[in-house]
């Protein structure tokens, strides 16, 4: 369970009402702080808010409870000790669909709803475009005086509407960036679609030859398309930091003495806490907190912080870390950190700050705006100001500085990228890529180096039983014990398929393993040194059976190579393409894998913030390609160059990377580079394109020798043709 805060947005049945929008950001603003939100998609009129504010209020520990049927959402104030499910049942007993409100949804139905809006924006500019072009046809065909001017007027009445709505995305955003006196790539846009209008409507106003409406909406109609394909390659996710806070426990189990000196258990808020104070962690439960075990014994899940395969024993006198998972017995543990402090916590500020430095990669179509819009501005001006002092008439110089920005205009620059980007990524999909970032494939292009993680990256993160030929009773025995545990290990001897032995009284010692009675002699199963075991040879892992006095029998495991994984690594090293593994595992089965798979440069039991020190020294000496997929990961795959997640990877991992590995299989991944570094090509192609049609186009609209029709015509040339480069790289 999970605390929503008041920052969350309208529910997703809301959300596409813009005037919901705005009522919940004005709902959210008022909501108290450690609110409580949930979803009623079934309400439907104020009896059911009555009903549902009655059912809430009446419940113990809660506080008021407000309904909004706009939003069908809840606001509910409420003691720490009344959780989500206590709410939800309430509600389902009393006849009303209740959910906890998912944030994460919210922000991808906002996401899809901007794509959704720029669609509609085409499509609008599409269908105006056509219309206008027919009753073009008419005038091309010579018509002439009042029928001319009737098409005219017809062309600007479908015309202004359809751009007004069209085009607000490009006449918001450079009114944006000119109101902080800053210049951007819709500024010219913008200036050449209001110039082709307000000409237009001017010689229609005077009787003139030509308007050039359709010329607008065709301008309009391409750059929208550039601009939605530009929308398909960004990610839909949220910060990888908000995705590892996600991981805060809100509440915990304080234990307090009685005024009888008896401990009582309350429940309380993480920010109620203080240092010292004792909490009680029960098997199954995340550590709310950093701290040091004063009672109990059982293992704890590290995985997702260090990386670690198998669960590691902990007792009194240890530390533990916010995030850990206990397994197996009861802890009483005294906090030394909590809330910000913690080292969860440091590490989502590890990835925020890692974020936010690659978040200032400049791409190359920002390069290009850079350089490119001012240059526009300056020779539309000057051009209008050379035909007006040459001719004296305004409306010619109008006209020529009208041609000279649309023909200028960057719609070919605005397709340049997404174009590829978008064939690339439909290229990558197919071999079972899923490119999140815009700017990942530039990035991934220049790559110098790449860093594998061991465990669910280069290998399966599953241990699987080594048959080493031990005897038939021994492992019926093994199993018997293995079927009573939870343990990976354990799990992984009952999957290997073998008979099991019928075990009485079986029981299981938390941190240690599992014994029981077997034909009136005392088994165990479990750590090497709780059977009695010394040899610690075997380079895997290893779990332990002792049946009576007998000799202790090793039981071995290893983890299984991902599919691809040693092609992958092969390709890379055969292109000369330095290849690195650093995990959080014991240095054994790093050292073994690394031999395998003929990797010299790697490290073992390394700490979430050694790996993204090891990736920023690594940096020096070029962009690097991280591919990981644990929670301590996240901070090496942010501030990694670029990054690869599989898609069985945690999600804040799968956030902070910039490509999703969607199967299984790693032996793309050279391709990716291959396809990366084709496209950067492609877009440098792209630009060289543009430039030289600019470099012939834009002469020839400054000499006065193209309308703006003939610019718009030349425009959509060159737009096509960088569309078609693009293609190439399918």
């Amino acid at each position: 369970m999970s605390d929503l805060t008041a920052n969350s947005s309208a529910c997703p049945a809301c959300v596409v009402a813009p005037a919901a929008t705005e009522v919940a950001a004005r709902v959210d603003a008022a909501a108290p702080a450690g609110a409580i939100l949930l979803s009623l998609p079934t309400i439907h009129c104020s009896a059911c808010i009555s009903s549902v504010e009655r059912t809430l209020n009446a419940m113990s520990g809660v506080n008021s409870a407000r309904v909004n049927l706009t939003l069908k959402r809840a606001s509910v104030e409420a003691e720490p000790s009344v959780g989500i499910d206590d709410l939800t049942t309430a509600l389902e007993n009393a006849g009303f669909e209740a959910h906890e409100l998912d944030a994460s949804a919210i922000a991808a139905t906002e996401t899809n709803k901007a794509g959704r809006d720029l669609l509609m924006r085409l499509a609008v500019a599409f269908f105006a475009s056509m219309n206008v072009m027919l009753l073009s046809v008419a005038v091309w065909s010579g018509a002439e005086d009042a029928t001319r001017d009737m098409f005219h007027w017809i062309s600007a009445a479908i015309a202004f509407p359809a751009i007004g709505f069209s085009a607000q995305p490009f006449f918001k955003n450079a009114w944006a960036a000119l109101s902080k006196k800053r210049m951007n790539m819709d500024v010219p846009i913008a200036l050449a679609i209001a110039l082709a209008l307000g000409t237009s409507l001017y010689e229609t106003a005077h009787s003139g030859e030509h308007a050039y409406f359709d010329a607008a909406l065709t301008l309009t109609c391409f750059l929208l398309a550039g601009r939605y394909l530009d929308h398909r390659t960004r990610a839909v996710a949220r910060s990888a930091a908000e995705e590892l806070a996600a991981l805060e426990v809100p509440r915990a189990l304080r234990i307090v003495l009685g005024p009888n000196g008896e401990k009582i258990e309350e429940t309380v808020l993480i920010s109620d806490l203080a240092k010292g104070d004792l909490l009680l962690v029960k098997p199954g439960g995340r550590m709310p907190v950093d701290g040091e075990v004063v009672e109990g014994k059982s293992e704890l899940d590290r995985s997702l912080l260090t990386g670690e395969t198998l669960p590691v024993f902990v007792e009194q006198g240890q530390l533990v870390s916010a995030g850990e998972v206990n397994l197996t017995g009861p802890l009483v543990v005294r906090t030394t950190a909590f809330g910000r402090d913690t080292s969860l916590h440091r590490m989502a500020d590890l990835v925020a700050i890692a974020e936010s430095g690659r978040n200032r990669y400049t791409s190359l179509a920002d390069k290009a705006a850079k350089l490119y819009a001012p240059g526009v501005h300056i020779l539309a001006g000057l051009s209008f100001i050379g035909w007006y002092i040459f001719t004296q008439d305004m409306r010619t110089a109008i006209n020529i500085a009208a041609a000279v920005l649309i023909i200028t205009c960057p719609c070919a620059l605005g397709l340049a990228v997404p174009a590829v980007t978008t064939a690339a990524s439909g290229r990558l999909f197919k071999r079972g890529m899923l490119i999140k970032h815009e700017t990942a494939l530039e990035r991934l292009a220049e790559v110098k180096s790449v860093v594998f993680d061991k465990t669910g990256t280069l290998t399966n993160g599953t241990p699987v039983f080594l048959d080493e030929g031990q005897n038939a009773d021994d492992l019926a025995v093994a199993i018997g014990l293995a079927k009573a545990s939870a343990h990976p290990l354990a799990q992984a001897l009952v999957q290997s398929g073998k008979p099991a032995a019928l075990i009485e009284e079986i029981k299981e010692v938390p941190g240690y393993g599992v014994e029981g009675q077997w034909n009136g002699q005392r088994v165990r199963l479990g750590r090497g040194a709780w059977v009695g075991a010394t040899d610690e040879s075997f380079e895997g892992p290893t779990t332990w059976l002792r049946i009576g006095e007998n000799a202790p029998v090793r039981f071995g495991f290893r983890d299984t190579l991902r599919t691809g994984a040693r092609e992958a690594v092969s390709e890379l090293l055969a292109r000369g393409v330095p290849v690195h593994l650093i995990s959080g595992d014991t240095k054994p089965s790093v050292a073994a894998l690394a031999r395998e798979l003929g990797i010299s440069n790697w490290q073992a039991g390394v700490l979430p913030e050694e790996k993204a020190g090891y990736i920023n020294d690594l940096s020096q000496s070029g962009p690097v390609l991280m591919v990981g997929d644990g929670l301590n990961d996240t901070a090496a795959l942010a501030a990694a160059h670029v990054s690869i997640s599989p898609a069985s990877a945690l999600d804040a991992a799968r956030v902070a990377s910039d490509i999703v590995l969607l199967g299984s299989d790693l032996s793309s991944l050279p391709e990716a580079l291959t396809t990366a570094q084709k496209s950067t090509k492609r877009i440098r192609e792209n630009f060289r394109i543009a430039t030289l049609y600019n470099f012939i186009a834009v002469p020839i609209a400054v000499a006065g020798l193209a309308t703006p029709l003939a610019a718009a015509l030349a425009m959509s040339l060159s737009s096509i043709t960088v569309s078609l480069n693009a293609l190439r790289l399918r």
